[in-house]
């Protein structure tokens, strides 16, 4: 989702920030003043993003509201459809997602009525309730109590190898890589962090197509936009992950992500947010090094869906990227290096009010004839006009 105001888009990311921040005691004033927002949308934002306390004790926001009536509304249409309305769809969905549907609203609708609508008989409704745990789920059931058990005693300092060593302590025969399984599956991990040490991967890189080849010239926005990886370290969170999207032509931070962990969803979610901002037509180019979040299937899959091309940084040649690796060291010299942030959230904060207030908005470059990133996006869309 993305909002315009004055012709400029905003991400959801950047409207919750916004209200986090006025909530923090920032005046709207001042707010559009720093972010060069109107006070008519900072104030739409907080009616539609402050969360109320709903039934159940738990916040809600408005907007949340109207989803969940949109969501009811679209059940009640789908439950009330005939049978042969369902018919193209009824192949994607499985017996057991059917069954979950009908017990959750066995109290709203008759049981017969969904099943004839679904297309599903009630003898399988019913016989989904005898199924017998076989003896692999019985296992796992078992070590996951016993994982959990040895996790809590040693609070939550042991990790999947220690974990692993106990039980076969304890004389149970049990693979490391199922531990691993079963503790990612229960949720539970070790909370000791180990200390960072950028070290070469030992992965066998696979060189890929370099289009940009260094040429970071253009002649408007939306033409070329570079992607990198920084670490953040707080103090109660340790290392913590942001993720940026840099256009060439206005130096602009375009998108950007903050994650406890380095992973693909990092990325991901940076490049969408880029997108959602920009709305650039097909046909730009996306530059990155050869790191395994960038070359996932599933990121290559985000770029495709964008109309993007993607090219590559050759290994060990950070200077194939060197813009967005100088934003990071500027962002380190002038913000990190400087303070010690209390966790996540801290960071968060200050990392969004360095990139959006004073980045972006204020801090000029000598590179684009020393306008700011803003300015010089502004500029991009008066010539096109």
């Amino acid at each position: 989702m993305s909002t315009r105001n004055n012709g400029k888009r905003y991400n959801d990311d950047f409207k919750k920030m916004i209200v986090d921040l006025y909530h923090s005691g920032s005046s709207v004033k001042d707010l559009s003043s720093e972010y060069g927002i109107s006070d008519v949308t900072i104030y739409k934002w907080i009616k539609d993003l402050t969360p109320v306390e709903g039934t159940d004790g738990k916040e809600i926001t408005p907007k949340d509201v109207d989803a969940i009536q949109k969501e009811n509304l679209r059940l009640k249409q789908e439950l009330e459809i005939p049978k042969k309305g369902y018919d193209h769809i009824r192949s994607k969905v499985n017996d057991a997602e059917l069954t979950e549907f009908i017990t959750e609203h066995k109290d709203d609708y008759p049981v017969r009525l969904m099943c004839e609508t679904l297309d599903i008989s009630k003898s399988t409704y019913y016989q989904s309730f005898h199924k017998t745990e076989s003896t692999r789920d019985r296992e796992n059931r078992k070590f996951t109590e016993m994982i959990i058990k040895i996790h809590k005693e040693s609070k939550k300092r042991y990790g999947a190898p220690k974990i692993h060593e106990m039980l076969e302590k304890q004389g149970y025969n049990i693979s490391l890589k199922r531990v691993q399984r079963l503790m990612k599956k229960a949720g539970i991990r070790s909370i000791i962090v180990k200390k960072f040490r950028p070290t070469p991967s030992k992965e066998k890189v696979v060189e890929r197509e370099n289009i940009i080849k260094r040429d970071f010239s253009t002649t408007t926005i939306n033409q070329k936009w570079v992607g990198d990886i920084t670490y953040i370290h707080t103090l109660r969170d340790g290392w913590c992950y942001l993720a940026s999207v840099l256009d060439l032509h206005s130096r602009k931070v375009i998108g950007y992500s903050f994650s406890h962990s380095m992973t693909t969803e990092l990325v991901e979610k940076a490049l969408e947010n880029a997108y959602v901002t920009q709305k650039p037509t097909k046909g730009v180019i996306f530059h990155s090094d050869l790191g395994s979040q960038y070359t996932s299937d599933a990121f290559q899959e985000k770029i495709q869906s964008y109309k993007m091309t993607h090219s590559f940084s050759h290994k060990g040649s950070p200077y194939d990227n060197a813009c967005i690796e100088s934003f990071h060291a500027i962002l380190k010299k002038e913000e990190v290096n400087h303070v010690q942030y209390l966790d996540f959230n801290a960071a968060k904060v200050e990392l969004f009010k360095y990139i959006e207030g004073w980045y972006n908005r204020k801090r000029i470059h000598g590179s684009i004839g020393y306008l700011t990133p803003q300015e010089m996006e502004n500029l991009s869309h008066n010539q096109a006009a």
